[in-house]
């Protein structure tokens, strides 16, 4: 009975937080309510065709759903914008004949973070993330799939930059 009560009271609490609590851990200001993120730009020295779409995509789905802000075209409460800086495959593991063993493909972007309701939070930040793979594959053919857990990777850590304050 005590367990009860202890989780009602618990659960009328968190129904009585105006506006800021998600279970992602966002923590966002009652007034806002809209977010907009413009289509990424892809300046990095080699440019893979999807990574831009793929990683602006990426993006809105968190803000959806880890937040309860509404998606508009334009003008919102906050506003992220992107350009990917950098995308580089480089050796990380040499074996013992000098050769690479394993090779890292690193993704690295810039975003500007504008909240028009806390300017505080804003913020323009490069984030960076990699993975590896054996060097005896060929980079297109695991591609897709390391651009796909780079990018959850980034958006894991542009949501919480902008959104959970630890």
């Amino acid at each position: 009975m005590k367990r009860l009560l202890l989780l009602l009271f618990v659960a009328l609490l968190l129904c009585s937080c105006s506006g800021g609590y998600s279970f992602t851990g966002a923590s966002i200001n009652a007034d806002t309510k809209t977010f907009y993120v413009e289509t990424f730009l892809n300046r990095a020295s080699i440019v893979q065709p999807i990574l831009a779409s793929e990683l602006t995509y990426a993006m809105i789905n968190k803000i959806r759903s880890g937040t309860s802000l509404q998606e508009v075209e334009g003008e919102a409460d906050v506003i992220f914008k992107g350009t990917i800086t950098g995308y580089v495959v480089s050796p990380v593991a040499i074996s013992s004949n000098d050769q690479a063993a394993k090779n890292r493909l690193t993704i690295s972007v810039k975003v500007t973070y504008r909240n028009r309701q806390d300017s505080k939070s804003n913020f323009e930040t490069t984030f960076s993330r990699y993975k590896e793979y054996d060097s005896s594959l060929a980079l297109s053919n695991v591609e897709e799939e390391l651009i796909k857990e780079i990018n959850e990777e980034l958006v894991d850590d542009i949501f919480t930059k902008a959104f959970v304050n630890w």
